[in-house]
């Protein structure tokens, strides 16, 4: 496809060659070690892997043209190779997400786009959705976010530094992937930063989903305003439809700025969907979905109101796709465990544990108050939080963990370049002032040990804040590390036991 067909009726001016001459073969892409011979080769600035800077490397390479941003006086003094074509935008993000999304033609008109944004339930709306649709319908649905990218059971491999919402190029080509592969649907995370990047602009979104907003991400943000802000672009001209949370103030607000394209979902607001006369226990949550005047028993095998949320926000996306509402209320008591989410297992001794990627203080506060809800036993939290980033939320993610439990172990988080003994130092005031017992072991390996030993029948461990993610960020480096694999192998260890002995716990029952 010519160049100047990927840029056609978008801001742009060449600085050097014939865009209408310029034939891109070999994809588009922000780095530069990733450029192909035809390729177009985007230099955002400031982007580690890219850039400016990378601009003669990228014409090394093979690249059939570059795209670089404002009036950098640099530029005009570079030593451009004879045949290179180079294209000047006024926002390189802008004009990537152009180029890419034409480029894969377009793939998002293909299919029905869900992309679900608030701090947290992200990724559980995500693989609650797909499971619905495909157990309510046979449908084939993509869904990419914080785990990978991935059709059905095929995960798709991408490179390390693709994020849970990807830039512009690999977000276009996952929906390429997944329209060749003939996937109906694709649902996806689209984070605050994402959103303020213009990641997910040219993806032609049917159904725009608002969790909820709470504090995180400052260190990105500076201000809840402007994080706030990031999140509401999914709203203004992103999305054709919006679900929203009703219970959240933002949620409430975004009817008027999409008016007539707004669906409600809450458990105690006046909304479209409403659930009422919850039943928590252990394995699941039982209510009523109240809708247009019926109400329908319903049941979902995940425990707590924010799980309900979920579901709510769940059967009101895939309802508005024109999906049989009846049919997925009943797909909600056969969905499968969310991976990293409120994933549990029985330890021979009859104690219960559970690993959460609750990593903020509401979602560690919602997972510590469904557990103490139902818990017979203690409840043992251990948590950290995560280095290079806002520092703000650790004295109250320590006072939440003192408050909802009886023992807790502070840990690694993710350190990344922080000490983490000085994370830990900066989690300690919050915690000690509630009084609750707790020991300090930063190798999270010793500390989930610690926690698995102290843990006696009818007692629950939490291990939260990182959810399924494989590793460890340590100086740069990620260090493989797997929270649910660590437990069973260390209750393994300790009981001396066969695997077959740990028993998941997922089925709803009482």
């Amino acid at each position: 496809m010519k160049l100047s067909e990927l840029l056609a009726g978008h801001a742009h001016h060449a600085l050097r060659g014939d865009p209408g001459a310029t034939v891109i073969t070999g994809g588009v892409t922000f780095d530069v070690d990733r450029v192909l011979p035809g390729s177009v080769f985007v230099a955002v600035p400031g982007h580690q892997g890219g850039g400016p800077g990378s601009v003669a490397d990228a014409f090394a390479r093979g690249a059939a043209a570059v795209i670089v941003e404002g009036d950098d006086p640099t530029l005009s003094a570079m030593p451009w190779p004879a045949d290179g074509r180079v294209v000047r935008v006024p926002d390189t993000r802008r004009a990537a997400a152009v180029v890419a999304a034409r480029y894969f033609g377009e793939p998002g008109r293909r299919m029905d786009m869900v992309a679900i944004t608030g701090t947290n339930g992200k990724t559980s709306v995500s693989y609650m959705v797909e499971s619905a649709l495909r157990i309510s319908a046979g449908a084939k649905v993509g869904v990419i976010g914080t785990a990978g990218s991935r059709i059905g059971d095929e995960q798709i491999r991408m490179p390390h530094s693709v994020l849970s919402t990807p830039e512009s190029p690999d977000l276009q080509y996952l929906l390429g992937y997944m329209r060749d592969r003939a996937a109906g649907s694709v649902v996806l995370e689209a984070t605050s930063m994402a959103l303020l990047t213009h990641r997910v602009d040219r993806t032609f979104i049917d159904v725009g989903v608002f969790t909820n907003l709470t504090q995180d991400h400052l260190d990105d943000h500076g201000t809840m305003a402007d994080y706030r802000d990031a999140k509401l672009r999914l709203f203004q001209g992103l999305c054709r439809h919006a679900v929203v949370n009703a219970d959240d103030p933002v949620g409430a607000g975004i009817a008027a700025m999409m008016p007539g394209a707004v669906t409600t979902y809450a458990l105690d607001a006046p909304a479209d969907y409403r659930a009422t006369d919850l039943v928590v226990n252990a394995s699941g949550t039982r209510f009523t979905l109240h809708h247009e005047g019926r109400a329908y028993p319903a049941a979902i095998p995940f425990p707590g109101r924010y799980s309900v949320a979920n579901s709510l926000a769940t059967l009101a996306a895939c309802h508005v796709l024109g999906h049989d509402l009846d049919a997925l209320v009943g797909a909600l008591a056969q969905l499968p465990p969310v991976p990293g989410r409120f994933e549990r297992f029985e330890t021979p001794e009859g104690a219960t544990v559970i690993v959460d990627y609750a990593h903020s203080p509401d979602s560690l506060d919602k997972v510590l108050t469904t557990i103490r809800g139902y818990a017979a036993g203690r409840v043992i939290t251990v948590f950290g939080c995560g280095g290079d980033r806002d520092t703000t939320k650790r004295v109250e993610m320590g006072s939440i963990a003192g408050t909802h439990s009886d023992l807790c172990v502070l840990t690694c988080d993710n350190p990344r370049f922080e000490d983490p003994e000085a994370i830990l130092d900066q989690i300690t005031p919050g915690l000690a002032a509630t009084g609750t017992p707790f020991e300090r072991l930063a190798d999270r390996r010793e500390a989930i040990a610690f926690a698995l030993s102290s843990a006696g029948p009818g007692d629950t461990v939490l291990i939260a804040g990182k959810g399924s993610e494989p590793h460890q960020a340590v100086r740069g480096e990620l260090l493989p590390f797997s929270d649910m694999e660590t437990a069973r192998e260390l209750v393994l260890a300790q009981a001396a036991v066969r695997p077959s002995v740990l028993r998941p716990v997922d089925s709803l029952s009482g």
